[in-house]
């Protein structure tokens, strides 16, 4: 029964119930459905048309509002992207740092508005790019950061202190190592902390459930580096967004859409309830809580997805830590397309897939957005793929008009109804986590691996069976394919990291450098905020390699649990 103050009427409802049973049994033609049930990628399922009686209790005021208004579901600005369009921060990274400021600057002449930097996988997992456990990998997935010099290299010429800065570094074990380096780079440059605006991922999910490396920190230790770096922002760099809980590796590892919300918000609240432990007020860091999403290829259930996870974050911030400042209420979101949705075959396909893809995080109301390249399934994008992927949100942007109202989507039937069936899925699994003590406890017993272990596997099954089309592999395939593209080399790097710090440890100070680590030994004894000491510590020069055995030392380490 609709409430009263829903949109429409009992007796309009009813009316509506009656002509539609008519149109399915008379009209509806069922015997041509090419397929026997329809449902989202998540498992939802799709009725054949919706109706007002679909969204009977929704009370606009309530469940709706305005943009830039409570409960935010429309938008968190009021007047979105007719008053500013969200920041195009294309991904680049690869090789030694001196090769990707050059793509860095490429991509800013070319209309970029902010950077987006991923790092290689011994960066991002803590190890110098000479570590025998690591090395193979120096410049592959992204750019080598071994020292401080590395960052003043990478960011040379670049004003920082204008251009937001995007550092994807996943794992708090590296995240507190780059993002202080970033930060004492500025230093040396004479550009106030207070001054910086950009955003780390910092999400100690990617350490411990996501992209597990050998000898990772335990959990606990992980949350901690995630916390000290929020509660290092909040007091020294005000308009840094010190995480960004990285959902879209949730899902890119096989999450579904309503795990990735939930996975998120139970990351989130745990982090509240940490610094909230240290003293600190809700509101003097959450309004710079951040959230990174996916936008696969189910185009409305991505859409749908946005706004609940809007909706579902101002009810938490609101009811559960009742926070007063609208700016901790409204969830900020960066959107990436789907890299797991990319094909080797057929590649130029990919545009046209990130295409829709961006264009679902642009109706879902993004606040900045990267759109992959063509060539990311098989190679560190080319220029030319790099270049291609910003042209496709420019002429997102600039030519097809969907920026000319705020919420075009808003009121439809179905977008409204999936959004409140994702939000209720969404509260149902947060629930769940809550009821094993929270999301750390969660990774600990190997729950949050099983659950995504099984989502990744019946997603592949569903592409093996033919259950699911993907053009290219498992349906309009060409038979001896010829690759149409050029495939990108990426640059040598481990000779010239090499070289570089074997010259820096040679000419730095070396007892500076061995009272930094032990500083940082004794920060990690004394349990005391560890980016209070790094960021100085790492002007001496020391590695990251250096830095992260010193906390593996000190903390130990941790393997997940098998299942």
């Amino acid at each position: 029964m609709a409430s009263n103050r829903g949109l429409f009427n009992r007796d309009s409802i009813e009316e509506i119930k009656k002509k539609e049973d008519k149109w399915q049994k008379e009209v509806y033609p069922t015997e041509k459905e090419q397929q026997q049930s329809f449902k989202t990628l998540s498992g939802l399922p799709i009725e054949p048309l919706y109706t007002p009686k679909d969204i009977t209790d929704m009370d606009y005021l309530r469940d709706l509002g305005f943009p830039g208004d409570a409960p935010f579901i429309r938008g968190v600005y009021p007047d979105m992207y007719r008053g500013q369009s969200w920041t195009l921060r294309q991904l680049a990274g690869f090789g030694p740092p001196e090769e990707t400021n050059k793509r860095y600057k490429f991509l800013l002449e070319q209309g970029a508005t902010g950077i987006n930097g991923v790092f290689d996988y011994p960066t991002l997992r803590g190890y110098d790019s000479t570590d025998p456990q690591a090395y193979a990998d120096a410049g592959r997935g992204g750019v080598a950061i071994d020292t401080l010099d590395d960052m003043r290299i990478l960011f040379d010429g670049i004003p920082i202190e204008r251009i937001s800065s995007s550092l994807v570094t996943c794992q708090p074990i590296c995240n507190i190592s780059v993002q202080s380096m970033y930060f004492a780079n500025a230093q040396n440059r004479d550009v106030p902390l207070n001054e910086l605006t950009g955003t780390s991922q910092n999400d100690f999910l990617m350490e411990t459930a996501i992209t597990i490396a050998p000898e990772v920190l335990p959990p606990n230790t992980s949350f901690k580096l995630s916390c000290d770096a929020i509660e290092f922002c909040a007091k020294h760099v005000p308009r840094w967004n010190p995480i960004s809980f990285a959902g879209y590796n949730y899902r890119e590892a096989g999450c579904s859409a309503i795990q990735e919300v939930a996975f998120v918000m139970a990351n989130a609240i745990a982090c509240t309830e940490g610094l909230i432990k240290r003293g600190l007020d809700v509101d003097t860091f959450a309004p710079r809580l951040s959230f990174f999403f996916s936008a696969h290829s189910d185009f409305f259930e991505e859409i749908a997805k946005y706004r609940a996870a809007r909706r579902i974050w101002y009810q938490i911030m609101k009811e559960r830590f009742k926070a007063k400042d609208p700016r901790s209420l409204a969830l900020r979101f960066h959107v990436q397309t789907a890299g797991v949705s990319l094909t080797a075959q057929q590649p130029l396909n990919n545009t046209a897939r990130a295409a829709y893809q961006a264009l679902s995080a642009v109706l879902g109301g993004a606040q900045s957005i990267h759109v992959d390249a063509y060539d990311e399934a098989l190679c560190t994008p080319t220029e030319l793929a790099s270049l291609t992927a910003l042209r496709t949100q420019q002429i997102l942007q600039q030519e097809t008009r969907v920026t000319n109202t705020v919420d075009p989507l808003g009121g439809s039937y179905f977008v409204e109804s999936l959004t409140n069936q994702l939000s209720g899925r969404i509260v149902a699994l947060l629930e769940e986590i809550d009821g094993m003590g929270g999301i750390v406890k969660a990774v600990e017993k190997g729950w949050i691996h099983k659950e995504i272990s099984n989502e990744a596997y019946a997603y592949q099954r569903a592409i093996e069976s033919g259950e699911m089309s993907i053009v290219g592999v498992n349906c309009y395939k060409i038979d001896n394919e010829k690759l149409p593209i050029k495939l990108f080399d990426v640059p040598e790097t481990l000779q010239i990291q090499e070289k570089k710090i074997e010259s820096i440890k040679k000419e730095r100070n070396s007892l500076q450098a061995q009272r930094a680590l032990d500083d940082i030994a004794r920060y990690c004894n004394e349990d005391k905020n560890l980016m209070e000491v790094i960021v100085d510590s790492v002007k001496t020069n020391i590695t990251e390699g250096e830095i992260s055995k010193t906390l593996k030392k000190s903390y130990g380490t941790w393997n997940p649990p098998l299942f």
